[in-house]
């Protein structure tokens, strides 16, 4: 894949990166933010066992929201794997994600403030839930991108100066720039090209073949790991093509 594609990234992070992506189709780029929402598997919670919930939300509520709860996913786990979590809570206090105990020290929630619900004085909430491995495709709680966008990285280019009393309009350009080959994220400058480059008319023009990709991991993995899964399962079914149409 190295070899295939020139990477940088614009603003890195765990849950958030900004990347430019050279040497790619419209079609490969797309076909990546969909795999990082459909193809990628993350764990969930599916089912739920209540051995006791006095509170006032019925079990079915609670198993939704648990559902919900992003968990934290290792990259050697198999369809079908089940990892268990516990939570045993008494009011008065709030139970939250963080309270979830794993049988697992690589699983457990993405985020530990999400509440689940308050309980008051002699209320109490014990059960018992079972994650499974399964893909955005099959149901939204196993995407692990919760914002995935792309759009053609932009060259400028200054043409001439602006007429000298014409009226300086605003011209607006969102996502990143290339700047005589600097790359430059264009909320620097308020997304306005007047304001980075007064007195100027510029003119954009799309990069062919690069694409600025945004994307936010829900924390099941670091976006790094996300992207490269997408990739690879995109891969993996041109293989699977291949074979098939060598039959």
């Amino acid at each position: 894949m190295a070899s295939d594609f020139d990477v940088e990234f614009i603003d890195h992070g765990d849950r958030e990166s900004k990347f430019l992506l050279r040497g790619a189709t419209p079609a490969f780029a797309n076909g990546i933010r969909r795999a990082i929402l459909a193809d990628v598997p993350t764990l969930s919670i599916d089912t739920v066992r209540f051995v006791e919930n006095s509170s006032v939300m019925f079990d079915e509520n609670l198993a939704l929201r648990l559902g919900l709860v992003p968990l934290t996913t290792p990259d050697d786990l198999e369809p079908g794997d089940e990892i268990t979590l516990a939570l045993d809570v008494e009011g008065p206090g709030t139970a939250y994600s963080g309270d979830l105990v794993s049988t697992d020290s690589q699983v457990e929630p993405a985020d530990t403030n999400v509440p689940l619900i308050e309980l008051k004085e002699d209320q109490r909430l014990e059960l018992e839930a079972d994650a499974v491995l399964g893909h955005g495709r099959d149901h939204a709680k196993h995407q692990g991108g919760v914002a995935v966008g792309y759009r053609h990285l932009q060259r400028v280019e200054v043409v001439g100066d602006a007429a000298e009393y014409a009226d300086e309009e605003t011209k607006i350009a969102r996502g990143v720039i290339e700047d005589d080959g600097e790359l430059v994220d264009t909320d620097e400058f308020d997304n306005d090209l007047t304001e980075r480059y007064p007195g100027k008319e510029v003119e954009l023009t799309d990069v062919e073949n690069a694409f600025v990709f945004h994307v936010e991991s829900d924390g099941s993995m670091p976006v790094d790991e996300l992207v490269l899964r997408a990739v690879d399962t995109l891969y993996d079914r041109a293989d699977e093509l291949e074979s098939a149409v060598q039959l």
